[in-house]
């Protein structure tokens, strides 16, 4: 890589230092504009510390503070804003989703967040095939309203489930079936799909707008006013550059660079809304949009050619756009291999035809039989050529979404490979005529070597869009010098190829300064002119787009980023050993602010708080370290623990997230130093440490429920221990598990040996569940023991921060299990939860343990056990339905290919269900305060499919938690795959008679008598103390 210098740079650059009008807010000027607009809107306006750094970026490279947000619920809530903020002279930056790659939504401004309140579909018209919608909606909710009549907005981004339709008319963006949206006549860009739009200016002038006939242009300039004065300078404006905007516009599907000046072209219809899309809030605010929808065939068929390289895919895009496919997509070997390493998708690779090059062309129909034809046609025309390319059909709709899983994870899939220099954002969707990809594309990948750059490249290859993620070096000087001098290449190089520098991500800060290579100094001082007759005042979103910030300002990282290297309880050996380093981990893809599917995540998905994202989590302790927004207490930091106290630690984000953040685990070392010498909330000591008190309740386990039910007593007990009031305490068994399994009059021996992990739940609350287990692995053929003392794998305490307690009872279970261990035995766990432990935990705390090491190789999940193990085994069949309610570490961490095996072995007619977490999550959903999420997570699906579920269909959910919360939420209970195959073992293939089949009570072996030796006034003294204990400890705190 060259070593250049930023003084180079400038001198060959000769750009300007920062945008036209820097914005001058003092800290006194902000808080009077936040008293004023508290004052003056129903929102919620918020200009606290915490709530800028959330505020601080969004997908890009580049951070900025804001001076504040601000959250409206109504349309009336935006024109105050903007009434109040222009009075005080603030800035303005609009946003959605805050997944913009380019720095448009982040600024020293006052961020709008449309996202939380306004997001109402207001109207859909099926004949006129438009839709009228609010700014903040996510464009599925539109695709998911359009779809039951044959209908969809045509642009589509990979982050469709959470991208806001104000944020892609900002942007301009496109997607994957823009292709579908082109040859439906409409075009491949938002702009092209956009009827009209209602707009607000920052000067307070109201309107709508859309395409105007010469007649209606001239109407208005008569009419006088703003508006007038407006149109007339947007015809003087067009009518001035319009050969140059003829002449210098590339004629390309993607054009997304540059403000849109061509649609105020005679030819063009004069369209001010299409001319709007892509400023980046840079000229208005979008109040309303009105967009044209296509027609959507229902049924899809997706064929993937493999050519040998990438290239040679490039070169044959026009031939197979010929065959008007609705999606044409282009993958390369590079970011196979970095998913394999990241291990995203493992298991849908081996569906890809042979190659090192990709296409993904989808057709489409109204029947299968009519999308299956298209494609066939389409792969027997393919096969004459001399060189055809390797092919596979796939027209099953589970197999389609596996690939394209993989084509809409290349963002992620393409940063933050393990072992290789990390890749950012910076040129990341250039275009090009579809015509001239494959030449392209190899001259791009000249110029990436040229700079010792590699890179995967993907993207919609069908209109000639290129996506790239770069490994940039942006922590050193001469890294960013090379990151500059890279940029005017690369840009230099596109337009030689008739391209644009962005064609679907927008300009903002990263490519604002390139335009004039693209446009030429001319067409700049329109694009300087256009921005003035929207915002005189230049306050809407400086510093973006048209006199912007250099490239290599507002960094997010930047040559002066030191964090902190603070000691760690985990040892975070996935990145480098560091906590700082883990917390560059996200990008702000911001998958994690889906509303539906997945399992991440489940806090935002109730609330639609950004600091109850993932993103946003991971964004306050990234400020954390750099300790300028916030930190300055370090570990003490209240702003962080905040957005960590609605946090389920699910995992969901560990497997859902393209970058695998671990926010369980960042909560969990947080905590343990946040709390360090402080008193926890009184939950942490009532459920933090079960295993202790449920030790404690087995002696008198009819007294521990009668006290748990008796209303006075039970109301007390919940209040003083941090427990909802809502909730019922789970109840003990009469006798454990433990004590169980040691009286029994039989054992199997003499077979192959399993170790029974035997957790908290099972052992103490339902030993119903590991009684059925043994039943199960015996009748399997396998000889079941259990630890020879009571052990625990702390799964409790990481979520109040008890690191180093859990630690030590990993270290007392790896020394009491040393011979099992050693000889190789399999632990089979029952709780996905203490399973996940071993698989998780384990190994980011004690990472050079041999011992760790091989516990964590040789635990097994009960339904992994039976697959991987005893794959052979014949286990009974059972004719019933059956509704699969995955436990969230279960899908995170082990995956349900499993279960679902199992599941099929047992003749289950069963369907999975894709709610994400129940909401219960392990302690989270009993304590104080958070009863009302927990309800709506599991609400969002779960609960209503119990409710809907007919009596004889079975309900299975292998966590604890979840069948505590379906158990408490509806009249229905659940079932372990343990105890359903148990059940299937002893009344056949039919199952129980009747209704409720989760009710039948199967015991073949007698039981013996609990130990009730200590007495009942002992254990009412006990309580007493222990109650006075937190009562005291509570005053203290």
């Amino acid at each position: 890589m060259k070593t250049l210098t930023t003084e180079l740079l400038h001198e060959r650059t000769n750009r300007r230092e920062g945008p036209v009008s820097q914005p001058k807010t003092s800290f006194q000027d902000s808080r009077l504009l936040a008293q004023e607009l508290r004052e003056s809107i129903k929102g919620e306006v918020r200009f606290d510390a915490g709530s800028k750094a959330l505020y601080s970026t969004d997908s890009s490279n580049y951070r900025q503070i804001p001076i504040g947000v601000v959250v409206p619920k109504t349309r009336e809530d935006v024109i105050n804003i903007i009434k109040i903020c222009r009075r005080h002279g603030a800035p303005i930056t609009g946003r959605g989703g805050g997944t913009s790659l380019a720095g448009q939504c982040c600024n020293t401004a006052v961020v709008i967040d449309f996202s939380k309140y306004l997001h109402r579909l207001i109207e859909l018209d099926p004949q006129k095939r438009t839709v009228r919608v609010e700014p903040g909606i996510v464009y599925d909710a539109v695709n998911h309203t359009a779809t039951p009549h044959g209908l969809a907005f045509g642009p589509d981004p990979s982050t469709h489930s959470h991208c806001t339709i104000g944020g892609m008319i900002g942007n301009n963006s496109c997607g994957v079936h823009s292709v579908m949206a082109a040859f439906a006549g409409t075009g491949a860009r938002t702009s092209d799909n956009v009827e009209s739009l209602e707009v607000l200016t920052y000067d307070g002038l109201h309107l709508r707008v859309g395409p105007t006939s010469e007649t209606e242009l001239e109407e208005i300039i008569r009419g006088g006013g703003r508006r007038a004065e407006i149109y007339r300078r947007l015809r003087d404006l067009r009518d001035k550059y319009a050969d140059s905007i003829r002449q210098r516009y590339p004629k390309i599907p993607r054009r997304v660079s540059g403000y849109n000046l061509d649609e105020l072209l005679p030819e063009n219809g004069f369209n001010v809304a299409r001319a709007l899309c892509g400023t980046e809030s840079t000229c208005v605010t979008v109040l309303e949009a009105t967009l044209k929808l296509v027609p959507s065939p229902p049924v899809r068929a997706l064929v993937v050619l493999g050519y040998p390289d990438i290239y040679a895919a490039g070169d044959h895009i026009t031939e197979i756009l010929a065959h008007k496919p609705v999606g044409l997509e282009g993958i390369d070997d590079l970011l196979i291999e970095g998913m394999k390493k990241k291990r995203l998708h493992p298991e849908d690779f081996e569906l890809l035809p042979e190659g090192k090059g990709w296409l993904l062309v989808e057709f489409g129909g109204q029947t299968r039989e009519e999308a299956d034809a298209k494609a066939k046609s389409f792969m027997t025309a393919l096969s004459q050529q001399e060189h055809a390319p390797t092919m596979r059909l796939y027209d099953a709709p589970f197999t389609e979404k596996d690939i394209w899983d993989i084509r809409e994870s290349g963002l992620g899939g393409s940063a933050r490979i393990p072992e290789e220099p990390d890749a950012w954002e910076g040129w990341e969707d250039s275009a090009v005529p579809p015509e001239k990809l494959g030449d392209y594309l190899r001259d791009f990948r000249a110029l990436l070597t040229k700079y010792g750059y590699g890179c995967t490249l993907y993207g919609h290859f069908g209109q000639g869009v290129v996506h790239t993620r770069i490994n940039f070096g942006l922590k050193d000087r001469d890294g960013i010098a090379a990151y500059e001098w890279f940029g005017y290449e690369a840009a230099e190089l596109v337009v030689k190829y008739g391209g644009s520098l962005s064609g679907e991500h927008g300009d903002g800060q990263s490519r604002g300064e390139l335009l004039s290579i693209m446009f030429g100094d001319e067409l700049i001082e329109a694009f300087r002119e256009f921005k003035r007759i929207w915002d005189p005042d230049w306050k809407m979103n400086p510093g973006k787009v048209i006199d912007p910030y250099r490239r290599d300002q507002n960094l997010r990282l930047g040559s002066d980023y030191n964090p902190p290297q603070w000691e760690t309880h985990f040892r975070f050996p996935d990145d480098r050993n560091s906590f700082s380093y883990a917390m560059e981990r996200c990008v702000g893809v911001g998958k994690c602010r889906r509303l539906e599917g997945g399992t991440m995540c489940p806090s935002y998905m109730a609330t639609r708080e950004e600091m109850h994202s993932t993103r946003g989590r991971a964004r306050l302790l990234f400020e954390m370290l750099q300790g300028s927004a916030i930190g300055k207490q370090g570990w003490r930091d209240d702003h962080v623990r905040e957005a960590l106290d609605l946090c389920l630690a699910c995992k969901g984000c560990k497997s859902d997230c393209p970058m695998n953040v671990d926010m369980a685990t960042y909560k969990a070392e947080f905590l343990s130093h946040y709390y360090e010498g402080k008193i926890r909330p009184a939950a942490a000591y009532s459920m933090g440490l079960i295993f202790w008190w449920a030790q404690l309740a087995s002696h008198f386990p009819r007294f521990a429920n009668l006290l748990s039910r008796v209303p006075v007593i039970s109301g007390t007990g919940k209040s003083l221990a941090g427990i909802a009031p809502e909730r019922e305490l789970p109840l003990f068994a009469e006798q454990t598990f433990r004590d169980w399994f040691l009286h029994r009059q039989t054992h199997v021996t003499g077979k192959p040996r399993v170790l029974l992990w035997v957790d908290t739940f099972s052992n103490y609350f339902k030993p119903e569940t590991a009684k059925a287990a043994v039943r199960v692995l015996e009748a399997a053929g396998f000889s079941v023991v259990i630890p020879r003392r009571l052990l625990c794998c702390g799964r409790p305490l990481y979520d109040f921060g008890f690191v180093p307690l859990a630690k030590s009872l990993l270290a007392d279970i790896l020394a009491a299990l040393q011979e099992e261990i050693r000889a190789g035995t399999p632990i089979v766990g029952l709780e996905p939860s203490c399973v996940t432990v071993f698989r998780d935990e384990l190994v980011n705390l004690f990472p050079n343990d041999e011992d760790a090491v091989r516990l964590h190789q040789q635990t097994y999940l009960f339904s992994e056990f039976l697959q991987k193990k005893a794959p052979d085994v014949k286990l009974p069949t059972l004719h019933r339905k059956a509704l699969v309610q995955a436990h969230c570490h279960h899908a995170a961490v082990i995956k349900l290919s499993d279960e679902e095996a199992v599941l099929k072995r047992l003749g289950l007619d069963y369907e999975f269900l894709e709610t994400g977490c129940c909401g219960m999550a392990g302690s989270f959903g009993y304590e104080k305060g958070k009863y009302d999420v927990s309800v709506k997570c599991g609400e969002r699906g779960l609960l209503p499919a119990v409710r809907k579920a007919s009596k004889e269909t079975l309900i299975i959910a292998d966590g604890f938690s979840c069948r505590g919360q379906i158990e408490q939420l509806t009249d229905r209970g659940a079932l372990h795959l343990a105890e359903v195959i148990d059940l299937a073992m002893n009344t056949g293939p039919d199952g129980p008679a009747g209704d409720y089949p989760e009710k039948t009570t199967l015991s073949t072996e007698p039981e013996s008598k609990p130990n009730k030796n200590l007495t009942l006034g002992l254990f009412v003294l006990l309580c007493g103390a222990v109650i006075g204990w937190m009562v005291v400890n509570r005053k203290k705190h």
